[in-house]
């Protein structure tokens, strides 16, 4: 069986809200160009310090970038304060859509 690389990409939102994240991703989600190319799954959910945090995968880290670019303007709408995102490589990476 080989293996399926890419990169996961962990973001932490310092004060974000879930009312931030659910309206950006309604915009983002509504936009012309979602899913974006790369794109492989998605998870989000409370930091545990009052913030949020979201784990993305991708097939690489320029699908991860170009998504970023298009999707600023979504962040910046919702008020989501500028983030640094850490991207790493993904050994393996396993989606429900993959299990045939």
């Amino acid at each position: 069986m080989e293996l399926k690389k890419g990169v996961v990409v962990t973001v932490e939102i310092p004060g974000g809200t879930l009312e931030q994240y659910e309206k950006t991703t309604r915009l983002i989600q509504g936009a012309e160009w979602f899913p974006p190319e790369g794109f492989i799954a998605h998870s989000s959910g409370p930091d545990g310090t009052g913030g949020w945090r979201v784990v993305d995968f991708f097939d690489t880290e320029d699908h991860f970038r170009a998504f970023m670019e298009k999707a600023r303007p979504f962040f910046e709408q919702t008020g989501m304060p500028p983030v640094m995102p850490t991207v790493r490589d993904a050994v393996n990476v396993i989606s429900w859509k993959d299990r045939d």
